[in-house]
């Protein structure tokens, strides 16, 4: 494929740029919550993929946690059940369970697996099938009593995911958890990507969603807010449906030791990219710093 001038000095100029940012993340941990728009568009799915490939390629090490919301919801259509929300969270039975478990097992998790391999990088999955590295506890007593089979993490093992890291292997975790009973869980994927972000000390911690980032009150992008600022936010109670465990995660994390998290815009190609080797960013920026 061949280049006109103007494109090549493009190319070139955004390669410049993210040089600075490729030297100061090589060797850095990098959580990834995956989710949204992202996952449901082909061009998206593959953008991604490649974004994962390069941050490889250049020393970072990326730790990928995926949701699987709309493909769970169509499955459970299909199965007649329907998808109801308390707090952002879905409500579990047993029978959904057994759905959960095989859409982000079996489809969600091994296509991205795949999509990343196909890219150049190592990629291996980590779910209920093969590795429980998510440890919860329920917390339908706590919240509402009609959440079911629906936890928080209690902790995470370190060890299966540290093994992929030091082979040079993307880790791509299923939110599925278990408690003392051996009973699964459910489990928001924001939640677990700030968990694993606070156990490895993450450099970044990077949520998509399918809006621009956290919005003010006149509706505009904030591109930079403190902790301070996001407590507010969601005292205020001007957050969108669906931001208000992004903002509890990112809070979460930074306060136990990661150093910024980054609500970005999943509609955008390349966001991740974007996000993490270009001044700008496509989204929301926390830290203290």
């Amino acid at each position: 494929m061949s280049v006109t001038r103007n494109q090549a000095e493009r190319i070139a100029s955004v390669l410049s740029e993210g040089l600075p940012y490729i030297q100061k993340f090589s060797g850095k941990i990098i959580v990834i919550k995956y989710g949204g728009a992202a996952m449901s568009k082909k061009e998206l799915k593959n953008g991604f993929a490649k974004d994962i490939a390069l941050m490889k390629l250049v020393g970072m090490k990326p730790i990928i946690i995926h949701g699987g919301g709309p493909q769970i919801s169509k499955e459970l259509k299909r199965e007649g059940i329907s998808s109801i929300f308390i707090s952002g969270n879905r409500v579990t039975s047993a029978k959904s369970m057994k759905i959960i478990k095989r859409v982000l097992a079996n489809k969600v998790n091994k296509e991205i697996v795949s999509l990343i391999e196909k890219n150049g990088a190592k990629a291996f999955s980590l779910t209920h099938k093969n590795s429980r590295v998510i440890k919860a506890s329920r917390i339908d007593n706590e919240v509402n009593p009609k959440l079911g089979l629906v936890g928080r993490v209690s902790s995470i093992k370190k060890n299966p995911i540290k093994k992929l890291l030091a082979k040079n292997i993307v880790p791509v975790i299923s939110p599925i958890g278990f408690d003392n009973k051996e009973n699964f869980l459910n489990i928001n994927a924001d939640l677990v990507a700030a968990k694993v972000a606070e156990c490895f000390k993450a450099e970044k911690l990077i949520l998509l969603t399918d809006v621009k980032g956290i919005e003010g009150i006149d509706r505009s992008l904030l591109t930079r807010i403190t902790p301070k600022k996001a407590k507010s936010i969601l005292l205020g109670g001007i957050v969108r449906k669906g931001m208000k465990p992004k903002l509890l995660a990112s809070l979460e994390a930074i306060s136990k030791g990661v150093k910024s998290s980054h609500i970005i815009d999943g509609r955008l190609p390349h966001a991740v990219l974007l996000e993490v080797l270009t001044k700008e960013g496509v989204g929301t920026l926390i830290t203290s710093k």
